[in-house]
């Protein structure tokens, strides 16, 4: 339950920038779409993916990349300079610290809150794919959103660790940034399969969760050919991601507040 207190005041300082949320939210997907539905892929000729009934048009494609890309995107941002803030420059996590709270409860009440955003940024990229006919399976707008939350769980819970064991901002986060985010979206298969990379980068792939998401998305979306292991790697590798990111971020908060 004090969880919940804490994602509730979590949610109510988002209203400080609550129109960066709704605009990011709907702005992005909305752009992208019309971007590379009706942008880009007019210069595709050759089809990158099939589904069980042959080709399917770029932007189908590329959008369940969108929908996890979006959740990713949603953890970078509150799993950095948010936890930064609660523990050194406002030093909220302290005083929140100073109540009945624990440790391990501040940490869980700042991943529910940063759940909702996500949920709500997924949930209006799916709507739009599905308005812009880009979800070949109609269904999937339900159960995409999902996928997206959890390759963005496997991302940010570990981010939200790294993020608070530093005790001075030295820019790590415009490295992890400009590093890790970039290249993970740029070559993890977002916009072409990652067949189509030289082999020497297939790696970036195989390790980052916005790959595994975006597979499980497709397979889901519209049937992209996957083998049963392969799928269930997917799934256990942003399982595995997130699970230990969760152990590792609570036991960082607890070792710095009981300090």
């Amino acid at each position: 339950m004090s969880a919940l207190y804490v994602a509730e005041h979590q949610l109510r300082g988002m209203r400080a920038y609550g129109w960066t949320v709704v605009v990011g939210g709907i702005g992005s997907p909305l752009l992208y779409l019309l971007g590379l539905g009706l942008g880009l892929a007019t210069f595709i000729d050759t089809p990158v993916a099939s589904g069980p009934h042959g080709p399917v048009d770029y932007v189908v494609f590329v959008a369940p990349a969108l929908v996890a890309t979006a959740a990713v995107t949603v953890a970078t941002e509150e799993f950095t300079y948010t936890i930064m803030a609660g523990f050194k420059w406002r030093r909220l996590f302290w005083g929140i610290n100073a109540t009945p709270v624990e440790p391990r409860q501040i940490a869980g009440g700042l991943v529910l809150a940063t759940l909702v955003r996500m949920v709500f940024t997924v949930a209006a990229y799916a709507v739009l794919a599905l308005a812009f006919g880009a979800l070949d399976r109609a269904w999937s707008v339900l159960v995409l959103p999902f996928v997206g939350v959890l390759g963005g769980l496997a991302f940010g819970l570990p981010l939200m660790a790294y993020s608070a064991s530093i005790t001075e901002d030295k820019g790590q986060f415009a490295a992890v940034q400009r590093f890790v985010f970039t290249p993970m979206f740029l070559f993890s298969g977002t916009f072409y399969p990652l067949s189509t990379l030289p082999v020497w980068l297939h790696w970036i792939g195989w390790v980052s969760p916005l790959w595994h998401a975006s597979q499980l998305g497709r397979w889901l979306s519209y049937g992209e050919s996957e083998p049963g292991w392969l799928l269930a790697t997917h799934l256990v590798v942003l399982v595995g991601l997130a699970a230990a990111g969760w152990v590792l971020a609570a036991r960082t908060f607890t070792r710095r507040l009981r300090a």
